[in-house]
């Protein structure tokens, strides 16, 4: 591949990675307002023909890193395993 063949395949992602932003900011935007709505009508499920929508309150335990880093480090090291893997970036 030329260098000129580099540059418009950046160039074309670049673009497409744009447009993957505005369409995620959108839906983000439409799915704010499904919430606002729920909101209103001060409900957790809500049917609109034939969808159902669900926006429910979620409890999850998770695991405290930090402290057990800070109280037990030696325990920490020991059942900590490293992982490797490859990172893609284009930078100007």
């Amino acid at each position: 591949m030329t260098k000129a063949e580099l540059i418009t395949k950046i160039e074309a992602l670049n673009e497409w990675e744009e447009l993957m932003e505005q369409a995620k900011a959108e839906a983000e935007a439409i799915r704010d307002s499904i919430k606002e709505e729920m909101l209103e009508r001060e409900t957790e499920e809500l049917i609109a023909g034939s969808y159902i929508i669900r926006w429910t309150s979620v409890l999850s335990n998770r695991f405290d890193t930090t402290n057990f880093k800070k109280m037990y480090g030696d325990l920490y090291k020991a059942f900590t395993k490293q992982s490797a893997s490859r990172r893609f970036s284009i930078s100007c």
